[in-house]
């Protein structure tokens, strides 16, 4: 796998695919910068060699040139972040861009302006990632959030620098990190999957089982096991058309000695509110009219003991609603353990947007070994998938 520490850059222009696909108010400033600081020791590492850095990047999802999908807007927020001046370019092709790139110093940064303001960039079109390649000495793809599409910027482009392309700092250690969860982990190997629906899962399931010890299967998506065992699950969310399935994961699992832990209590809620009435009851007599909202004390003790015998651990997923303040807890103490495993030297990588978002929110970013950039792209790699834009490096 050929990485930055590969090339000198000294006096090479590198294009850099990054994510810098961020969250922006209405008055256009940026709302969460982790995608920019994430890019930042990829450019920083070729300034420092001598070269210059030709980023690109998408913004949304425009349909054609629109202003409010500018990378404009992100100049100043960029800058902050690097300590550097940044060139913005209002093209990402053609006569303009290329003058630009042209009369690139050593050192200096140029952004391009949004990849999607051609169509041609997500239809993964030949001529247009032609185009793109001109405007650099050495490819760089460190956009992992959309290595999981076969577009012209993170994949097509690559044909176009053969011996010259690599993976950028971020992108190495996302791969890194999925490595030792699917194969390189120190045992025993723990995953916890949580969230709505078993069915947005099964692939996941399935591809991890010849891998793990253990298995935590919480949040919504526990309430069908349950109920395919024969519980109550009273107004739970519940996809019934996934119950013999769930039946059949117990059965895989029992057979490749992964122990499976499923929530043992709940906290039960009379309404979908914060302010509902609740009770702790256990997870398979759930009262008619009430519904689980939360991972109760019994299941939060259990998976704690799972979690601190662990030395790999990979979270997708919460264990409750755990946008409302009252059913937060079992999410909370959940990343209180895998924080505690960590400092006790296990490695733990999260990943997927709602376990990535309740980390932030709750403050465990820099209390657990890796938190993963790319949520559609993290969960087609722990499926099995092949990524088109990490393919397109190796070839």
């Amino acid at each position: 796998m050929k990485t930055l520490d590969d090339f000198n850059f000294e006096n090479k222009k590198a294009l850099i695919r990054v994510d810098f696909n961020v969250p922006l108010n209405d008055k256009f400033e940026v709302t969460d910068d982790t995608r920019i600081v994430s890019a930042k020791p990829t450019i920083i590492k070729i300034l420092e060699d001598g070269g210059s850095c030709v980023l690109m990047s998408h913004l949304g999802r425009p349909k054609g040139f629109q202003d409010e999908f500018s990378l404009r807007h992100i100049v100043p927020k960029v800058e902050e972040i690097l300590g550097v001046e940044v060139i913005f370019v209002d093209d990402c092709i053609g006569e303009k861009a290329e003058k630009a790139v042209a009369a690139l110093e050593p050192g200096q940064i140029i952004l391009l302006e949004n990849l999607r303001f051609y169509k041609e960039e997500t239809a993964g079109d030949e001529a247009f990632a032609k185009k793109l390649s001109k405007l650099g000495d050495i490819y760089v793809n460190d956009a992992f959030g959309t290595a999981h599409r076969a577009h012209a910027s993170t994949t097509i482009v690559a044909k176009f620098f053969e011996g010259k392309k690599c993976f950028g700092k971020l992108l190495e250690q996302e791969i890194e990190s999925i490595d030792k969860v699917m194969k390189t982990g120190e045992k025993p190997v723990l995953a916890i999957l949580g969230g709505a629906k078993v069915s947005s899962k099964i692939t996941i399931i399935e591809n991890i089982l010849d891998k793990v010890d253990h298995l935590i299967i919480g949040g919504g998506m526990a309430f069908t096991f349950i109920k395919a065992q024969g519980g109550k699950i009273g107004n739970s969310i519940c996809e019934d058309d996934k119950m013999d399935l769930a039946m059949d994961i117990l059965k895989q699992a029992k057979a490749k000695n992964v122990e499976v832990h499923l929530p043992v209590d709940t906290v039960a809620a009379d309404a979908f509110s914060n302010d509902a009435n609740t009770q702790i009851v256990p997870i398979n007599a759930i009262p008619d009219g009430w519904e689980g909202v939360d991972a109760g004390p019994k299941s939060i003790a259990q998976f704690h003991d799972v979690v601190m015998q662990s030395k790999t651990i990979l979270w997708n997923g919460p264990l409750g609603v755990f946008e409302m303040e009252s059913f937060a807890k079992g999410t909370i103490e959940l990343g209180n353990s895998i924080a505690e495993a960590t400092k006790n030297g296990a490695f733990s990588l999260v990943g997927g947007g709602d376990s990535v978002a309740a980390v932030k929110q709750f403050g465990f970013e820099d209390k657990v070994s890796y938190v993963s950039t790319g949520g559609g792209a993290m969960l087609e790699s722990l499926e099995g998938k092949t990524l088109p834009g990490i393919a397109a490096i190796l070839e």
